[in-house]
């Protein structure tokens, strides 16, 4: 007689889950007895880099992925990682492992007494079956809740001993619709709006990417011959960045984004949420005499806006169908933008030659993974972004996401056959976050190249505290951090370069490796300001 466990694996091949990522624990060890040869184990060393690798997979593949954790300490361990992929819109399948079923009364070692309100609220679906037989159907659910927008992780405590009884039949699989078509007679409304604004303004947001809505987006644009910006903090590029109607990232504060906005009479936000905002800097929402429109699939996301009229509705879906409503703009093309200024000389480096050096040695198909906060404005400018799922990062705000989410992707890039080049730009701050992920990079043979801005600091949390006038933050210096050293000790290959000419030859070379590569690049330590330049 078939078991739970033999049902659960052919349902998990049903749905292409055969790539299950985790560190192996007690309450896991019956699910993975007998791994079978047809299914892939990415084994991190850590929950936290099991997450994000699952993620980046997730994303660099477009389907949803599974992460196997260890009860409740387990999903501790992850928990960072999984706030980040509920605010990526991240379809994750989550399973943990729980306690035998005879001794949960007792609440042994190693029981999660109130599993399914742990990862919460950063779950859209929590459940502990309470039947043995019940655990195949809750994955079918589990992965229908999943992709259905808006998109993001669900969870599944799991008793360890529940995979050895008999199956009471097979789960049906279902699919779902993971896209919702905007209404009609709003959507005309809408376009009617549009055509009737004198000075339109295009947002575009990560949703826009995660749908495939680059060319959607562009005719839209082009049709409004309005100008473009990307929403505060995206986690994805919404829009190519080298279009000549593209201006910038929007600032992420109240009052700096309404100055950006004032002179346009209606401003269209696609994909992203009204607004990302961190730090709090006051002021109007919107300037004086403009409109705001919101087209999101996330229903929270649209009830929490706090000004303009929303549209429930699959953001490439509506471009497309906007684009074809609106007729034919005499108004005059924006101007396009200046180009990023040339950065100066000297060693160490500054962020903007650093970026400048990365762009002029880019692959044309690269994948940029971002975790540098710091520099975050100078990487923007100096590094756009001018093809479609090529930019990640998180859309949480919280480090040790970037290093192991490009592991994810570069596997997920291997998976699908396009193999495209993934660079990772995370701040020596942020390294040591997930650094425990560089092994698996190692293992699996993944060419990831790393690059890291060493200033020696958190120079984020500085700009922050100069920001907010709180002088004598203590541990905001990191010294003694030997990248290359701990990179070394992972597996991965390392150096430290320092000019333009050895960083892009040290790139070329990482490029072609059969492994992963960790460049250590010092840059100045001058705090950048948390708001100058942003968006420009």
């Amino acid at each position: 007689m078939a078991t739970v466990r033999d049902v659960t694996y052919d349902l998990l091949r049903d749905l292409g889950l055969t790539t299950v990522f985790g560190n192996p624990g007690s309450t896991e060890e019956p699910f993975l007895q007998e791994f079978p040869a047809d299914f892939t184990y990415v084994h991190a060393l850590q929950e936290a880099s099991a997450v994000a690798m699952a993620d980046g997979y997730a994303q660099a593949t477009g389907k949803p992925a599974h992460v196997n954790l260890h009860t409740a300490p387990g999903t501790g361990n992850g928990m960072g990682n999984l706030v980040t992929a509920w605010h990526n819109k991240t379809p994750l399948i989550v399973t943990a492992g729980q306690q035998a079923r005879p001794m949960l009364l007792l609440e042994p070692r190693l029981t999660s007494p109130r599993a399914t309100e742990l990862a919460q609220p950063y779950m859209k679906w929590s459940y502990e079956p309470v039947r043995a037989q019940d655990i195949p159907a809750a994955v079918m659910r589990a992965y229908a809740m999943a992709v259905q927008p808006p998109a993001g992780p669900v969870f599944l405590s799991l008793p360890l001993d529940d995979w050895y009884q008999p199956a009471d039949g097979t789960p049906v699989v279902r699919q779902v619709s993971t896209r919702i078509a905007p209404d009609p007679q709003r959507l005309r409304h809408f376009a009617d709006l549009l055509a009737g604004s004198r000075t339109p303004l295009l947002v575009t947001g990560a949703a826009v990417d995660r749908g495939g809505g680059w060319p959607a987006a562009v005719r839209l644009a082009e049709k409004l011959r309005a100008p473009v910006w990307s929403s505060p903090a995206p986690e994805r590029a919404g829009f190519p960045e080298d279009h000549p109607q593209f201006q910038g990232v929007l600032p992420y504060a109240i009052g700096p984004l309404a100055e950006r906005l004032r002179g346009h009479d209606l401003v269209l936000v696609v994909g992203a949420p009204v607004f990302r905002y961190y730090p709090y800097v006051p002021g109007d929402y919107l300037p004086p005499g403009t409109r705001l429109l919101h087209v999101t699939d996330d229903p929270d996301e649209a009830a929490r806006a706090p000004v303009g009229d929303s549209l429930l509705a699959d953001a490439t879906l509506t471009c497309t169908e906007l684009a074809e409503l609106l007729p034919d703009s005499d108004r005059p093309m924006p101007t396009p933008r200046q180009p990023a200024p040339a950065p100066a000389d000297g060693l160490p480096l500054s962020p903007e030659a650093l970026f400048a050096t990365l762009a002029g040695n880019w692959p044309t198909d690269g994948v940029l993974v971002q975790e540098t906060p710091s520099n975050l404005t100078a990487l923007r400018r100096y590094l756009p972004i001018t093809r479609p799922a090529s930019y990640f990062t998180m859309a949480s705000g919280g480090l040790g996401f970037g290093l192991p989410a490009a592991i994810g992707i570069a596997l997920g890039e291997r998976d699908t056959g396009r193999n495209r080049p993934v660079i990772a730009v995370i701040g020596d701050g942020s390294f040591q976050y997930s650094i425990q992920a560089l092994w698996t990079a190692a293992q699996h043979r993944l060419p990831v190249v790393f690059v890291v801005p060493v200033n020696s600091q958190y120079a984020i949390l500085k700009a922050f505290a100069e920001f907010k006038h709180t002088p004598g933050v203590p541990g905001l210096d990191l010294p003694g951090l030997d990248i290359p050293a701990i990179a070394t000790g992972f597996g991965c290959r390392a150096s430290r370069v320092e000019t333009p000419d050895e960083i892009g030859e040290a790139l070329r070379t990482a490029l072609a490796a059969d492994g992963p590569t960790v460049l250590a690049v010092p840059i100045s330590t001058e705090v950048p300001p948390i708001l100058e330049g942003a968006g420009r």
